[in-house]
């Protein structure tokens, strides 16, 4: 007699690689991967969020950036630490134990320098799809995001 699976049981469970989390996590795998090979390794993702985030709205409070990049406090000043040290931001000490960031020239430069790639890793990720299918995917993702932002460890509060 054959032992029963959990994928023989009532109601069938979906196929692995039609399972929203698997593929949203295959999704991150890709991008992450591809982001270093366009862009190297002297970023990571999360540093180039909080630089860009940085470059639009500059003199942020550390926590207001946490926010805005969705990451809790405590990894965003561990980034912005190394961001310091890379010499790319300046932690200026404010009242209450906060911190103002600012970019620095070099992380100007910096941000500047990976701009180029940025784009054509937005291209490269969009391969094979039309542009109609790249701004569905995107719209889609972005509804998902935000139906489901409040179950983030770190909510974005833009």
């Amino acid at each position: 007699m054959k032992k029963r699976t959990v994928a023989d049981r009532d109601p069938p469970l979906l196929d692995l690689y039609e399972e929203p989390g698997h593929l949203i996590r295959r999704a991150h795998q890709i991008a992450v991967a591809m982001f270093y090979e366009k862009l190297g390794r002297d970023v990571t993702p999360v540093q180039y969020a909080i630089l860009r985030m940085l470059d639009e709205c500059p003199g942020l409070d550390q926590v207001t950036l946490a926010q805005k990049v969705a990451l809790d406090t405590s990894t965003a000043a561990d980034i912005a630490a190394r961001l310091e040290q890379k010499g790319w931001i300046v932690r200026e000490m404010l009242p209450r134990r906060q911190r103002r960031l600012t970019l620095t020239p070099a992380g100007q430069t910096m941000l500047a320098s990976l701009i180029p790639s940025v784009r054509d890793l937005r291209d490269t990720l969009f391969a094979g799809m039309s542009e109609e299918e790249a701004v569905t995917l995107l719209r889609l993702l972005s509804t998902f995001v935000n139906l489901n932002n409040e179950q983030s460890r770190a909510p974005l509060k833009a």
